[in-house]
């Protein structure tokens, strides 16, 4: 820890730098350069000693003091000791800061502290910032409450830390506001705000950070400000923000000046960008320099790039880094590389190293493998902790496991929680027991985020529950066109979950169509259905090819059919038998309809097979 003299050219010095650092500052990021806009001076002639001076003006400016100071001038003697303090003269400067000290110069008595500090006496130091604090001398006390600081003397700090920041000193308002914040007091935001008003850039950037929430828009200009003085994370949350707003080439430039800066997280999101941009040459740069600097993220990036070429050994060669880097994400990788080669033991432990560590998705997926061998009662736990890590997967797989159980109560809460959290076919399932249940209105609004969710049977029972509650029809009007009305919300969401291929609502919307009179728009639904395997639509198709004449044809599809267990287009097939005098075929679908049925075509089967029987004995 360094503390600035009052008077000296120490103010903008690199010797103390690195140890201007605040305690709440983020590790490895350098503290800012003090100048003589941001520190509080004593001196009268201060603005002499704050410019930046090279060897020879020094010793110019050392000969010019040191005549008066062997004098025994006060101030010449104070700033002497402070050239041969930054100049690290430890040994020559004691005396000229003792003498300017015993003399009352605050300035002398602040930077005497330093001295001893440098020396490794920092209760004596911290005497001596006491004598200049008491005197007024704002670097002094903020000196002092970083020392009780360290110590744990909270209340002492407090107080002079305090002194400081109410005197207009950067450093003290800073240190004040990290003091507060690490208590959780109010005053944070008011003392970050005046530090960084005055040019303080990790001020600045722990301020946009305490903004970012409930005022975004300053937040962005106090990451502006620290980026534009060097702050390379506020470089990165600069280019963060800007990238989630869509604002990507901006983006790339903080990024890029946070990478240079030696930002790994920076390297590895401009890695990012430039692969999305088609740059993947460049990006791979980006993510081996951001990898090399301890990113995990990006070695896992590298992983999963040569894993998509098919290189899995140096895949696995990334996601071992990524491990090694503390990201558990490579084991994730490294367990779904391996499960993807059906290496299914190393895939396991993989999933376990990954899970114990706290990986939701691995524990999830551990849980699936121990299910798929059939160890129900070892997959349930791990189900559990990553659900209740925030899983939504694993959430849904709970009802499966306790719905397979019979325990419909536990599932519906599992389905429920995932439902809650947007998982599509969660909320499905809660839509049916809802339905199941006759809370229709509920089970309506699950379905309905189902359906928005693109599943095809939420779509479809959606449309059917629209249409149990719509009012029944209005008879048409005499003269008035069959199929005039619009369509209803009911028939358009059949009309979806037939456009993704549900086959029970291809029939539907067929049979839609058919009762508008639109012949060719059902005959197109029932062939895609029947195509699909649906006995109802190859049925269905075969009426209206018998209707429009092409017996045929339609016997296939009616074969199709009863040969799928439709009972109807059996009893049918058995009819045109019989009308072709085929009477041995036509009792062979009697006798199929008969096993089919439901009740209404068994007795017509039984009936038309006892006539065929008379038929043939006659």
């Amino acid at each position: 820890m360094g503390f600035m003299g009052d008077r000296s050219t120490l103010l903008e010095t690199g010797r103390f730098v690195r140890a201007e650092v605040e305690s709440g500052a983020e590790a490895n990021e350098e503290a800012p350069v003090i100048n003589a806009q941001t520190a509080l001076t004593d001196a009268d002639f201060a603005e002499e000693m704050f410019a930046e001076t090279d060897p020879a003006s020094d010793t110019e400016l050392e000969a010019r003091h040191r005549v008066a100071a062997d004098r025994g001038d006060p101030g010449a003697m104070s700033v002497l000791g402070a050239l041969l303090l930054r100049r690290g003269d430890l040994a020559g400067a004691e005396p000229y800061l003792r003498g300017a000290t015993a003399e009352g110069d605050r300035a002398a008595a602040n930077n005497l502290g330093v001295l001893l500090l440098q020396r490794g006496y920092p209760e004596e130091a911290a005497g001596w910032w006491r004598v200049a604090a008491v005197a007024g001398s704002a670097p002094a006390a903020h000196a002092l409450g970083r020392h009780f600081r360290e110590r744990g003397d909270e209340p002492a700090a407090e107080y002079w830390l305090r002194q400081a920041a109410e005197s207009g000193h950067a450093l003290g308002a800073y240190g004040l506001a990290d003091l507060l914040e690490h208590r959780g007091d109010k005053g944070v935001e008011r003392w970050l705000r005046q530090a960084a008003e005055q040019g303080h850039r990790e001020a600045a950037y722990r301020l946009a950070r305490h903004l970012r929430k409930g005022d975004p828009a300053e937040a962005e200009q106090w990451y502006r400000q620290a980026a534009a003085r060097g702050h390379r994370r506020a470089a990165l949350h600069l280019g963060a923000l800007l990238e989630a707003r869509g604002e990507l080439k901006e983006a790339g430039r903080w990024y890029l000046t946070s990478a240079k800066q030696g930002e790994a997280r920076a390297a590895c999101a401009l890695g990012f960008l430039l692969r999305d941009a088609g740059d993947e040459e460049s990006a791979v740069a980006w993510w081996n320099r951001a990898a090399q600097d301890g990113d995990g993220n990006a070695a896992n990036a590298l992983g999963a790039l040569h894993a998509a070429r098919g290189e899995t050994q140096t895949a696995e060669k990334w996601y071992r880094t990524a491990m090694d880097a503390g990201d558990q994400n490579g084991a994730y990788n490294l367990a779904l590389l391996c499960a993807a080669q059906e290496r299914t033991a190393q895939a396991e432990q993989w999933y376990r190293r990954a899970a114990y560590a706290g990986h939701r998705e691995a524990a999830n997926a551990l849980a699936i493998m121990l299910l798929q061998v059939g160890d129900a009662a070892g997959a349930e736990p791990w189900f559990s902790k990553a659900a209740e890590a925030g899983s939504v997967d694993a959430a849904f797989n709970l009802g499966i496991l306790f719905a397979s159980r019979d325990d419909d109560r536990t599932a519906l809460k599992w389905y429920e929680r995932a439902a809650s959290a947007g998982h599509t076919d969660a909320a499905l399932q809660v839509g049916i027991a809802l339905v199941r249940d006759g809370e229709d209105r509920a089970a309506e609004r699950h379905l309905r985020c189902a359906a928005g969710g693109g599943s095809a049977e939420a779509a479809f029972r959606l449309a059917a529950l629209l249409e149990s509650l719509a009012p029944p029809p209005e008879p048409v009007a005499l003269g008035e066109p069959v199929g005039g009305a619009p369509k209803t919300e009911s028939e358009e969401w059949y009309e979806r979950a037939a456009e993704l291929g549900h086959r029970r609502a291809q029939v539907r919307v067929g049979m839609l169509a058919a009762a508008r009179g639109d012949l060719a728009v059902a005959a197109r639904w029932y062939r895609e259905a029947a195509e699909a395997g649906s006995r109802n639509g190859a049925f269905n198709l075969g009426l209206l090819l018998a209707r429009e004449g092409n017996e045929p044809e339609a016997a296939l599809w009616w074969t199709r059919a009863a040969v799928a267990g439709h009972g109807r287009a059996a009893l049918r097939l058995g009819l045109l038998a019989a009308r072709h005098g085929d009477l041995a075929e036509a009792q062979k679908w009697c006798v199929r309809a008969m096993e089919l049925g439901p009740a209404e075509v068994s007795e017509r089967a039984a009936r038309l097979r006892d006539a065929l029987a008379e038929e043939l004995s006659a």
